[in-house]
């Protein structure tokens, strides 16, 4: 396994360079009983948001699978005609919307598994779309036709202009989709990797409890948080039901012709960071992650000091982050765990759902 022994050096002192740095949390928007999952942030300062789509459950509303924020307040994008949910149309019609990101360009892009309540997915409805924000307007849409869509749950994206490929995380097939922008066809790797999959026997425990069903069965993700640095070296990810964090090069990544097995003996173990979820990275070099357990969020800086951001009992299941050209650090809180599944049928949620920020040092 190749791995810089600087690096490795650096990450191994995390623990004894820890900082608190005490940032305040703001709010700023709330979106009442619509509970929130992707966030993303233009480059003039438009906010975008993504709602996943529950059949008949009264904890939660739908009715807009992605949104802009505008004075605080929730309005479908690109229109209302892509948010009017109707399976029978789900080719031309958002269907669970999970991710938006935007790229260097300032390009939104919005990631669609089509997996309403985590059930199969409608076949038509998985997609990835990419939108001119400056005419508001779908310019392509990948359709992801040479995977077995039947059992994909695509869940991430990050965008490498550069190289023109899409890097998404599937936590069902366990493994990254690497998408050819320019052909539009897309490859699964690394799956059922050590780096890709759950631990074994690894159960989350968050507000003081294990995060199981009535069943007993526990709360598992494999691949989920990825990150992109600008610079565009290196592709950060990790499953939620392990405490490591992985990485690639991603000119290995880029390459067809590389086999599973020599292509796994390029990822590299970055260190211990603990139960997370949301991952970003910045022009700086610092990785940004969740901490569920103690709802907080921390960084890892370039020089390997861990620096824990900000700690506040509102950050339940921080999932997405998004950096806004302000110099803030936007992010959702979920509360997955307190839904009625992993309660015993009962809502734990404290409403109304959240979109907040912190300004970053």
């Amino acid at each position: 396994m190749r791995f810089p022994l600087l690096f490795a050096c650096l990450l191994s002192m995390l623990s004894a360079a820890a900082q608190d740095l005490k940032i305040p949390l703001e709010e700023v928007a709330q979106t009442g009983r619509h509970q929130p999952i992707g966030v993303g942030i233009s480059h003039k300062g438009r906010i975008f948001m993504t709602f996943p789509k529950k059949k008949n459950d009264k904890n939660y509303e739908y009715d807009y699978g992605l949104a802009e924020i505008v004075n605080g307040q929730r309005r479908p994008y690109p229109n209302a005609l892509w948010n009017q949910w109707d399976s029978t149309q789900a080719a031309t019609r958002f269907v669970n919307v999970q991710a938006a990101v935007v790229d260097a360009d300032d390009n939104l892009w919005v990631l669609d598994p089509s997996n309403p309540d985590d059930q199969a997915p409608v076949i038509a409805g998985i997609k990835l779309l990419k939108i001119n924000l400056g005419m508001n307007k779908v310019e392509r849409i990948y359709r992801f036709e040479d995977l077995p869509r039947e059992r994909t749950g695509l869940n991430d994206v990050r965008i490498d202009t550069r190289r023109q490929l899409a890097y998404i995380s599937d936590p069902v097939l366990a493994g990254i989709v690497v998408l050819d922008l320019k052909t539009g066809k897309s490859r699964i790797v690394l799956q059922g990797h050590k780096s890709t999959a759950t631990e074994p026997g690894f159960v989350l425990r968050l507000d003081g409890k294990e995060v199981k069903d009535k069943s007993g069965k526990p709360f598992s993700s494999n691949v989920n948080g990825i990150a992109l640095p600008p610079n565009g070296k290196y592709f950060y990810y990790r499953a939620i039901n392990q405490t490591k964090l992985y990485r690639i090069a991603t000119e290995y990544l880029a390459n067809p012709a590389l086999g599973s097995a020599e292509l796994a003996t390029h990822v590299e173990t970055v260190g211990e960071t603990g139960v997370s979820h949301g991952m970003l990275s910045d022009e700086a070099g610092n990785i940004y992650l969740s901490d569920s357990p103690n709802y907080a969020i921390r960084r890892v800086t370039p020089a390997g000091r861990l620096e824990t951001l900000v700690h506040d009992p509102r950050l339940s299941w921080p999932d997405t982050f998004a950096l806004g050209y302000d110099g803030y650090l936007y992010l959702t809180a979920t509360q997955i765990n307190r839904a009625p599944k992993w309660n015993g049928g009962e809502s734990k949620v404290d409403y109304p759902f959240r979109l907040y920020r912190i300004k970053l040092p």
